[in-house]
């Protein structure tokens, strides 16, 4: 591992908050000041090729990525696009049932719960626009 993409893992994985390639250069330009965006680019797509990250592609224009490699579950706020884990356990198999009823081999699934999230909840019961409470998403 070179030390561009160590910097950039380590960085990744100090946060919670999904961020952007754009965000992450930001945060790893503190460290290496002449890293280019290309380069985080390249190492965040090497980095999740070998399944040290996962990229997530959340139906949005913004691709996002996550230092929690393991499988797990994300919400997604309708309004602003922000991205949080969701810690739920839906049990160890959750395959098993599309297994046995489909001809398809399951190598996985994607799970992206939506919702409004608490800021945007708060900022609509504050709007005196009604159209402010309704999903954008």
């Amino acid at each position: 591992m070179t030390r561009q993409r160590a910097v950039i893992l380590e960085e990744l994985r100090k946060v919670s908050t999904h961020p952007s390639a754009d965000e992450i250069y930001e945060m790893v330009r503190k460290r290496l000041p002449r890293i280019s965006l290309g380069t985080i680019y390249r190492n965040l797509e090497v980095l999740s090729e070998k399944g040290d990250i996962r990229k997530l592609d959340t139906g949005s224009h913004l691709k996002r990525f996550d230092g929690r490699a393991e499988d797990h579950y994300h919400i997604r706020c309708l309004r602003c696009d922000r991205l949080v884990d969701a810690f739920v356990d839906l049990g160890a198999d959750i395959n098993r049932p599309v297994k046995e009823s489909s001809d398809f081999l399951i190598v996985g699934h994607k799970l992206e719960f939506v919702g409004i999230c608490p800021q945007c909840q708060r900022q609509a019961a504050d709007s005196p626009n009604p159209a402010a409470h309704a999903p954008t998403g």
